[in-house]
């Protein structure tokens, strides 16, 4: 009688949480939020979710999502740009839900207006099904179409916790959406911006945010990046290897989701290939690890394929044997640090040279 007393309260209680942490009308920024400088607000509005990195890889796209012949992490068929432009620097992402009865349309008119008036151009705009992708889809969900949303976030890496306003905004269905790609010219660089805008339709846990606007606003500012990573030269690689037979490096450095090896990679690839020179006995596993956003399968798989390509550009660049090296891939089965900061996921994107004899 106690136990089953004991069970109906905890149930009680636990739905009288999930309800205390249903969405609400915002009336007020979360906590530590604020503006970029580059792209004020919507006057009313007000930041639901708020992420700044400091320096990342980033892309927009230039045209309207096509269908490829891939799965995303989710397992949906992954629509890309045929056109983007890949970008470096500080990355801010907001989400703004907007005063009641504004459309989509008129907030992103209003966002257009902000970047022209900065001397900056419209670079490419869409709306509903013209933008590509599952039109109705925000970040959440597998086994469909992805969506204009998914080509910058999932649901998986956004850090606003659960049923919460943030998340219920960037996570549930959408309609009427709009969006833009923008530049704005700065003294170090052009800005991009991107501006997403829609309607959320959700008659759950998220109601209160039905029919409201929304938009997303991404604000990538030109900076270069810091050049504090000494390159690990291949004589402090030989004795790593011989002292604990592994090393991590730091120095080899891939476009998001993709292979291809960037060009400020030659440097310790260079490194690499001077090592198995001078140790013509050595064999070694090259082995890839990431963080841990995204689908524990598809890390895995990325990072084994980032390895096989490190192997591949040391056969063909260095004159390296490929039968002395192999790659591998563990994904977030490795970490060097915590996956808890940008920081801390930052170290564990990594790739190792393992010795094997």
């Amino acid at each position: 009688m106690f136990t089953r007393f004991l069970l109906a309260s905890l149930l009680i209680l636990s739905m009288d949480q999930a309800v205390s942490a249903n969405a609400t009308v915002p009336t007020k920024d979360i906590q530590g939020a604020r503006d970029n400088p580059l792209l004020k607000r919507y006057e009313g509005s007000f930041i639901v979710s708020y992420e700044q990195v400091a320096f990342t890889d980033f892309k927009v796209p230039l045209s309207p999502l096509e269908p490829t012949d891939r799965k995303d992490r989710m397992n949906n068929k992954l629509y890309l740009p045929k056109k983007e432009a890949e970008l470096e620097g500080p990355h801010t992402r907001l989400a703004y839900v907007l005063p009641a009865g504004r459309s989509p349309l008129e907030v992103l008119r209003n966002y257009q207006d902000v970047v022209k008036e900065a001397g900056g151009q419209v670079l490419f705009t869409c709306k509903g099904e013209e933008c590509g992708g599952d039109p109705e889809r925000s970040s959440s969900g597998g086994g469909g179409e992805s969506s204009l949303m998914m080509y910058f976030v999932v649901e998986s890496q956004l850090k606003d916790t659960p049923f919460s306003t943030g998340h219920c905004a960037q996570t549930r269905p959408i309609a009427d959406q709009r969006f833009f790609t923008g530049k704005i010219p700065q003294s170090a660089g052009d800005a991009y911006v991107a501006v997403h805008a829609y309607k959320v339709k959700d008659d759950g846990y998220c109601e209160a945010l039905n029919d409201r606007t929304v938009a997303v606003v991404h604000v990538l500012e030109p900076k270069a990046r810091d050049q504090k990573m000494v390159v690990v030269k291949a004589d402090e690689m030989a004795r790593a290897l011989n002292a604990t037979g592994r090393i991590a490096l730091y120095g080899i450095f891939f476009d998001t989701d993709k292979t291809d090896i960037k060009s400020e990679s030659t440097p310790t690839l260079n490194e690499i290939g001077q090592l198995l020179k001078t140790n013509p006995k050595l064999a070694i596993l090259v082995v890839g690890h990431t963080d841990n956003q995204g689908a524990y399968e598809y890390n895995l798989d990325l990072s084994k394929r980032r390895a096989e390509a490190v192997v591949k550009a040391l056969t063909a660049n260095q004159g390296a044997d490929a039968k002395r090296m192999r790659g591998a891939g563990v994904g977030m089965l490795a970490p060097a640090a915590t996956n808890d900061t940008e920081e801390g996921r930052a170290k564990n994107r990594r790739v190792e040279i393992v010795k094997l004899n």
